[in-house]
């Protein structure tokens, strides 16, 4: 299927692009938070990872949150390994544009990330996220263990219901278990806060998410550019 001249369909393993052995180089540290983007993490945190259309944006709600010790941006969920960001976009690779997230539980639950994760992108709209159309731009949660496969799942029938009552359509969001996760490009690592005015779709949907109600919903960024 394709859409606009955008592919709207997943390749199979077979039909991916081939991608390569070497890993992407990242920058050495967050410039935000200072901390490192890849591993060995600290003992006791736990590792999320989301996709919610453009991963510019995305990025910049999470490493605003409490408790998170770092963000990272990347591709997941496909076929093509250690992708480009070129490659990506053809459709051909399978990944969604997703973001990384390192935090710590005793400050921030899993619950909250997911209310932040779920209030400020669509989940309802498929292959794509307001303008931005392709396989890249659909809405997942990659789980790294039984609890937050359960938890994540819980609360989509939950933000389901609230989406629902307000006459909005169905979640399309896929919840699988993480597979791995690729970083994109250094230019992409903390895009917003290197270029601050720079392109965002991204921001409060107008329905509230009903659970991780111990933390309020909003997280204090700038109106969406563009």
């Amino acid at each position: 299927m394709w859409t606009f001249g955008k592919k709207l369909d997943l390749p199979t393993a077979d039909a991916a692009i081939e991608g390569r052995p070497e890993p992407m180089p990242v920058p050495a540290a967050h410039t935000v938070l200072g901390t490192p983007l890849t591993g060995p993490f600290p003992d006791g945190h736990e590792v999320a990872y989301v996709g919610m259309g453009c991963f510019w944006g995305a990025e910049r709600f999470f490493w605003k949150l409490p408790g998170v010790w770092t963000t990272a941006v990347g591709y997941q969920g496909g076929h093509t390994p250690n992708p480009t960001y070129e490659e990506t976009c053809t459709g051909r690779t399978g990944h969604t544009e997703a973001v990384l997230v390192v935090y710590d539980p005793a400050v921030l639950s899993y619950e909250r990330l997911l209310k932040t994760f779920w209030e400020n992108h669509d989940p309802t709209q498929g292959m794509r996220q307001g303008n931005d159309v392709g396989t890249q731009y659909r809405s997942a949660v990659y789980t790294t263990s039984d609890e937050q496969l359960a938890v994540a799942r819980a609360s989509r029938e939950a933000y389901q219901e609230a989406l629902t009552r307000a006459g909005r359509g169905t979640i399309s969001t896929e919840i699988v278990p993480a597979g791995p996760f690729y970083y994109a490009e250094g230019y992409h690592q903390q895009y917003l806060d290197k270029n601050p005015n720079g392109y965002c779709n991204h921001g409060f949907n107008g329905v509230s998410c009903p659970i991780g109600l111990d933390v309020p919903a909003q997280v204090d960024v700038a109106p969406p550019q563009g």
